[in-house]
């Protein structure tokens, strides 16, 4: 199939559909026709495309998904490999999430010291959160 065929049944544009291609993360033969080299498109490649996307949707990087291909092609995406994979995920997920709450709590915190250190009545020119590089901080 052409790759408009492929986005259509895939829900992938084209962009992303070459960008995979040239990550790496699909390949393509050539085939001739009318005079142009049209790139042919397997139905495995509109598996692993639907296979990126799925992954993609779960909040894998594209690194992650390529080492996660490798392990179904190598023969190795065994239930554990790949609970063990997505555990570690779950783990950077975690950290990130704590860091999220760190950076909320900081914000508001910042708002409440805008709230306290601004008089409205004699309005500053610039805001201490904005020109202060500590001011979060303490």
């Amino acid at each position: 199939m052409l790759i408009g065929e492929l986005s259509s049944k895939s829900g992938l544009s084209r962009d992303t559909i070459r960008f995979y291609e040239k990550q790496q993360l699909i390949a393509v033969t050539r085939k001739e026709r009318r005079g142009n080299n049209y790139k042919e498109y397997s139905e495995e490649v509109l598996a692993r495309l639907l296979a990126i996307k799925r992954l993609k949707n779960f909040g894998f990087t594209l690194n992650e998904i390529a080492d996660l291909l490798e392990m179904i092609e190598q023969k190795e995406a065994t239930c554990n490999n790949v609970s063990e994979f997505i555990e570690q995920k779950v783990t950077l997920v975690e950290a990130k999430i704590l860091d999220l709450i760190n950076l909320r709590n900081q914000l508001v915190s910042g708002v409440n010291k805008c709230k306290d250190c601004c008089n409205p009545e004699q309005p500053e020119e610039n805001c201490p959160i904005l020109v202060t590089d500590n001011f979060l901080e303490s």
